[in-house]
């Protein structure tokens, strides 16, 4: 994804934006609210494992809580009721639902940076999380007129069969939805489970790093690269930069 608009954003008329890490800066407090229910679900279920929040962040980041439960798991070899495991994600999406609508707050550099992409091109959600979750996070950071509610997606709630990244089912979904090819859309991405997901649809992606720890954004950007995203960018910024194709955008 390199050269002028002309070129290398030919065709494009939609964004697909991933959520948590990307549109806000979410994953931090998602997991210090999530890592008191999964190690309850460990107790419960007699798992055993590392369940600080920093360390289920780096290693389960793009992946949703009922996935997060299914591997711990399989991994023991434990085997649990279909019911009791929707109790358990239904728990974890509205503890880590309400903290997130508490804690997030507007971000002006991102709601201007979406305003000037949104003139150029329709936006989109695709997410692993909850809807419910979205629209929290969405909600919390002033972002709801450029993301309308038809324009979100969610690997747990839009599909038939609820799944997570890296599989594309989400991204092939909104695709369908959406009414457009892969080759219409650019997926932006600050996760590997993420970009894999998208990558795996055949849809152009771009990583962003803005909101991923200053210590890891060297390794993120180097497993971006290496899931097959040929740009990654710095921030908001860089992103509606690169995408409008200017070398300043008048935010």
């Amino acid at each position: 994804m390199s050269g002028s608009t002309s070129s290398h954003l030919a065709g494009v008329t939609t964004l697909l934006l991933d959520a948590d890490g990307t549109l806000f800066p979410s994953e931090e407090p998602a997991f210090a609210a999530s890592a008191g229910v999964t190690r309850d679900f460990a107790t419960t279920f007699g798992l055993t494992g590392n369940f600080d929040p920093e360390h289920l962040r780096r290693t389960t980041t793009g992946k949703n809580f009922r996935t997060t439960g299914q591997d711990l798991l399989a991994s023991q070899g434990v085997s649990i009721e279909p019911d009791e495991l929707e109790a358990w994600v239904e728990r974890e999406k509205v503890e880590v639902t309400a903290h997130l609508g508490r804690v997030l707050e507007p971000r002006p550099d991102v709601r201007d940076c979406l305003a000037a992409l949104s003139r150029r091109y329709r936006l989109a959600v695709v997410s692993s999380s909850a809807l419910s979750r979205i629209s929290a996070c969405i909600r919390a950071s002033g972002l709801d007129e450029f993301l309308p509610e038809d324009a979100r997606f969610s690997a747990e709630d839009s599909l038939p069969v609820p799944t997570s990244k890296p599989d594309p089912a989400v991204y092939l979904h909104a695709l369908r939805q959406l009414g457009i090819g892969a080759e219409e859309a650019v997926a932006v991405e600050d996760s590997v489970t993420g970009a894999g997901s998208a990558v795996a649809a055949g849809i152009a992606t771009v990583g962003i790093v803005q909101f991923v720890p200053e210590d890891e954004r060297a390794d993120r950007v180097e497993a971006l690269t290496l899931a097959g995203v040929p740009r990654v960018v710095q921030s908001w910024q860089g992103l509606a930069e690169h995408l409008l194709d200017t070398a300043v955008v008048a935010l």
